[in-house]
This record gives C-alpha cells, sequence and structure tokens, in this order.
C-alpha cells in the first residue's frame, strides 16, 4: 500500500519579533487584559510566530 505524506510546508513569518510582539501587546490592549478562548488560540499562534522571529544569541547557527 502506498502512504502519500504532505510535503506542505508552513509559511515563515516575514515579520520581525518587534512587529508580532506589538500585535501580541495589541491583543492584550484590546481584551482589557482577560482573553476570550479565540484570543487565547491567537495569542498562543503569535507567541510561536515572535519566538520563530526572535533572535537567539546562543542558538548554534
Amino acid at each position: 500500500m502506498l502512504h502519500i505524506m504532505s510535503t506542505t510546508v508552513e509559511a515563515v513569518s516575514e515579520r520581525s519579533a518587534a512587529e508580532v510582539n506589538e500585535e501580541i501587546r495589541a491583543l492584550w490592549r484590546r481584551s482589557g487584559g482577560r482573553l476570550t478562548t479565540e484570543q487565547r488560540a491567537q495569542y498562543q499562534r503569535l507567541v510561536m510566530e515572535w519566538a520563530a522571529a526572535a533572535p537567539h544569541p546562543h542558538r548554534a547557527v
């Protein structure tokens, strides 16, 4: 039986860590400090994007 694996790669963010951080801050401001379930999911996606975009001085290249 032949199994086909997905070769789709998620797009890497073109935004800087600072740009993503500003969106995170705006999300918190809009929410008044309390995130809904949907906002929490958005926050988690943004944090992952921020982490990928943030410089890592101790990371081996």
